[in-house]
């Protein structure tokens, strides 16, 4: 495993000595896992939204095709 440090504010570290039963490197590593989660998650909507406005079917609409599909059954 790879080792890094942050740096805390005083009052911060002071809050998490109070708080020994805290494994405070897993609660980082989640932290850390999350904020990679919600940018990858947030990168792949944008390109979701790139694809969408780049798409050659200008005016076209899922729901609307679907109720066309319904109403023909």
């Amino acid at each position: 495993m790879a080792t890094i440090t942050i740096t805390v504010p005083e009052e911060l570290k002071r809050g998490m000595k109070k708080l020994k039963h805290v494994n405070w490197s897993e609660v980082a590593r989640r932290a850390f896992q999350e904020a990679i989660y919600r940018e990858e998650m947030r990168n792949a909507a944008e390109a979701i939204d790139k694809l969408r406005a780049s798409s050659k079917a200008r005016g076209w609409s899922g729901a609307r095709e679907i109720r066309k599909w319904r109403d023909v059954s």
